[in-house]
């Protein structure tokens, strides 16, 4: 017994971080997978009739020591990562996708899931267990449950292939994102860069024991340097790193694995009886189809472009008479939008940034959870967490019971990928009717609070906190009572909503006044601020749209076709990004070898969804305004429609029933400036 398979003695069954050693993992997920298999062989072969409780609700609680490992230990091997653990990720990985597959091509448990199905319209059932049993029904048959024998070990073969590509995809990118170091010792080049990012610099330099600057390709660096040093050469060496990840012909590269990739989701597709990997992925989501995803992406695009053909033409123009620049590259993009975003509203990122100290911006968005939904957030100090600058929450609601659990992850490390995300270390649940509180996560990578100064965020990170805190609210209050449909576990185009609408709140003075605070004065961000952040907004919109449905563009080229006629990688990104082209190409670059959204995420053929998402969001904060952005009635019809209810009902059901309509793209676009 280890100490990952016994029930954690611990507050809130939160997990014993300090106790567990790397080398327990791997003997903790054979001892879990055993022990859910011998669940999984109960249900098949119970004697008794397939019933609903016997067999898709027993089947929901299954294997839930295995499902905590399996949270503990892959979010442990994205935000605080070792050798040690990414070689045990490479070992396990292949035993829960064979386990995985036991469980989808058992014939035994597909028969009395099946029978179950079929009598479903005599079954007195909730909502959610309609929902419930449709999912596992379609689980089983939409992954390889009514195949040949042959063909079932067919599928198993890809997934095994398909785990251990994205692992590896995974890895390339880190050890890429790494490897690149700009190290400078000249002062002269930091010409344009802010104290904060200078310094920044000084202590990574310091802490390798190296004299003067260092910059990498971590967000936190990586993004003032392109935005402030004036230096092109500098920024070009930058962005040509930043673009060559996992491109560059070495031990990293990505490019067979995402070709490989690419064609085994599409032979998987075709095996279960499927067009294309993006018509298998589709079927369940709000979108339906791969037409309907390029019809919607062109559709923008048409409204877009003619707004970000003429913004990039002003860009170019002002560059020109800046600096007589007479050809606007990628590594010159933010840049000049920065100089130009600072003539037209004369407001500087870096003006800002003494506003957003990041522990006022995290209690201003718990202030704003406490008005919407009621939720109060109180730092505690006596559970464990994986790394020390980890900050932990105990979240109630109004009449003092637990939420949920939060743990607050902000800055870059060695042992952590790039970007920003939320998780789960314990789903939310109800069992023995006991309402099992989930615990959240969110990471992120910001800047550090250096010698001087506290961390202080970029009004983009800003917005990123907020987003992501709006992902910790739909897990923090879920209340289903099947573990599979709580939470964020609903479809991927619909899980955005949450996230995109929480940034609202950054651009209305209401909210800006609860955190906006200088970390030095305590002074109010200025109200003409607050007017240029919402002016600004809208800034390059057009270019910004261009970009994402690019993104979502490329991810359909991958998916939507047969690519085992993509032959070169390069030469295909080229095509996919025809009709959304602004700047010139850069050879040595390409899009895909580190796109780990779809390629190592989960968001292959799902990309649009954030557009999409962008459609409900406006369309939702529309509401809200209307009624006022604190009002409560809204807050509680978005808290109990939305939040609360996972992936229990049809997202469009749930969408409707807090809004009263179906979303219309008009709020989308009159934000975005582009009506």
């Amino acid at each position: 017994m280890s100490i990952l398979t016994s029930k954690f003695n611990t507050k809130y069954d939160t997990a014993p971080f300090s106790q567990i050693k790397n080398e327990d993992f791997k003997p903790a997920f054979e001892q879990a997978i055993a022990a859910a298999k011998v669940e999984i062989d109960t249900i098949a072969n119970n004697p008794q009739a397939p019933t609903f409780e016997n067999t898709i609700a027993a089947l929901a609680f299954s294997g839930d020591t295995l499902d905590r490992i399996s949270s503990i230990f892959f979010n442990l091997n994205s935000a605080e990562t070792n050798d040690e653990i990414q070689q045990i990720a490479q070992e396990v990985s292949p035993w829960l996708s064979d386990f995985g597959n036991d469980v989808r091509l058992n014939a035994a448990l597909f028969a009395r899931v099946k029978s179950v199905y079929e009598n479903r319209e005599n079954l007195k059932l909730t909502p959610e267990q309609s929902t419930l049993l449709e999912k596992k029904y379609k689980g089983f048959a939409r992954n390889g449950a009514n195949l040949s024998e042959d063909d079932k070990l067919k599928l198993r073969e890809i997934d095994k292939e398909l785990s251990r590509l994205s692992l590896q995809f995974g890895e390339n990118v880190l050890a890429e994102t790494h490897d690149f170091q700009l190290h400078l010792t000249d002062e002269k080049e930091l010409s344009g860069l802010p104290e904060g990012a200078i310094e920044a610099a000084q202590q990574l330099a310091k802490s390798l024991d190296k004299e003067g600057w260092i910059f990498t390709l971590d967000y936190p660096s990586y993004i003032p340097f392109m935005t402030y040093a004036d230096n092109r050469e500098l920024r070009k060496q930058l962005a040509i790193a930043n673009g060559a990840k996992a491109f560059r012909g070495n031990a990293n590269d990505n490019t067979q694995n995402v070709l490989q990739i690419a064609k085994l989701r599409y032979d998987r597709a075709n095996l279960l009886g499927y067009k294309t990997h993006a018509h298998f992925v589709l079927e369940e989501r709000m979108a339906q189809t791969p037409e309907k995803v390029k019809s919607f992406l062109n559709d923008l695009l048409v409204k877009a472009k003619p707004a970000a053909e003429y913004e990039f033409a002003q860009l170019t123009s002002f560059a020109q008479k800046l600096d007589g620049i007479e050809k606007l590259e990628k590594w010159d993009g933010a840049y000049y939008s920065e100089k130009l975003k600072q003539q037209l509203f004369n407001l500087d990122d870096e003006k800002l940034k003494p506003y957003f100290q990041l522990e006022k911006v995290l209690e201003g968005a718990f202030t704003i959870a406490k008005k919407l939904y009621g939720l109060s957030f109180t730092e505690i100090f006596d559970i464990d967490k994986y790394h020390e600058e980890v900050v932990t929450y105990e979240v109630t609601d109004e009449n003092g019971e637990l939420v949920s659990i939060f743990y607050a992850d902000f800055f870059p490390r060695k042992g952590k990928r790039n970007g920003a995300w939320m998780t789960s270390f314990k789903s939310q649940y109800v069992k023995d009717g006991v309402n099992e509180r989930p615990h959240i996560s969110n990471v992120c990578n910001f800047t550090k609070p250096t010698a001087t100064k506290p961390s202080l965020l970029t009004f983009n990170e800003v917005t990123t906190l907020f987003h992501e805190f709006g992902h910790g609210l739909h897990g923090m209050l879920a209340n289903t009572v099947y573990p599979n449909l709580s939470g964020t576990s609903v479809y991927w185009d619909f899980v955005e909503l949450p996230s995109q609408i929480m940034e609202n709140w950054c651009y209305e003075p209401e909210a800006l006044e609860l955190f906006a605070h200088h970390y030095e004065t305590g002074e109010i961000i200025p109200m003409e601020y607050v007017e240029k952040i919402k002016e600004s907004a809208s800034f390059q919109e057009g270019m910004a749209t261009m970009r994402q449905l690019s993104f979502g563009l490329l991810d359909m080229g991958w998916h939507a076709q047969d690519p085992s006629n993509i032959k070169n990688l390069k030469a295909f990104e080229n095509e996919q990004f025809e009709s959304t082209k602004l700047y010139p190409d850069v050879l040595e670059n390409a899009m895909s070898p580190s796109f780990s959204h779809i390629f190592q995420g989960g968001y292959s053929s799902g990309y649009y969804s954030y557009k999409w998402a962008e459609v409900l969001d406006a369309d939702a904060f529309e509401y809200f305004k209307e009624n006022g952005i604190f009002n409560k009635e809204v807050a509680t019809k978005f808290k109990d429609n939305v939040l609360s209810k996972g992936g229990t009902e049809a997202p469009m059901t749930l969408y409707k029933r807090f809004r009263g309509q179906e979303p219309k793209p008009e709020a989308l676009l009159r934000r975005a400036g582009l009506l």
